[in-house]
């Protein structure tokens, strides 16, 4: 009989889940955080690797199993890596749309040529809250 390994995952989307567990295959039973706990840890660090160590320490505390998180954003060339980690509350938590309005109004004026972008993800994967 094989032994099913667990793992948390530090989201509450039902979507990333369901994509990663499909992903990970049957050997890996991956749970939500949202089984655990609906409370979400501030993001107080100041880049994404840390903020995903963050949520996958707070995700393995909460839960007593190891834990995967990712932490992403939008880093804009022209404006010197913004919005970064801040891509979620770049409009003050207002939302998608809100964000995105922002951003495209920051750009107005900059040439076409000069509007590159990268969507930065980064994946922590934490056995233990002291990881």
């Amino acid at each position: 009989m094989m032994n099913l390994q667990q793992l948390v995952l530090a989201s509450h989307n039902a979507g990333k889940l369901k994509e990663l567990q499909a992903m990970l295959g049957q050997s890996v039973k991956l749970r939500s955080i949202g089984e655990f706990s609906q409370v979400e840890p501030e993001e107080t660090g100041l880049s994404f690797v840390e903020n995903a160590i963050l949520k996958a320490r707070n995700a393995a505390r909460i839960s007593g199993l190891p834990a995967l998180a990712d932490d992403s954003g939008l880093a804009v060339d022209f404006l010197g890596g913004a919005p970064g980690i801040y891509s979620a509350r770049y409009a003050d938590g207002k939302g998608d749309a809100a964000n995105n309005a922002k951003l495209l109004d920051a750009l107005k004026d900059v040439p076409q040529d000069q509007r590159g972008a990268q969507l930065v993800c980064v994946l922590a994967l934490v056995r233990h809250a002291d990881d």
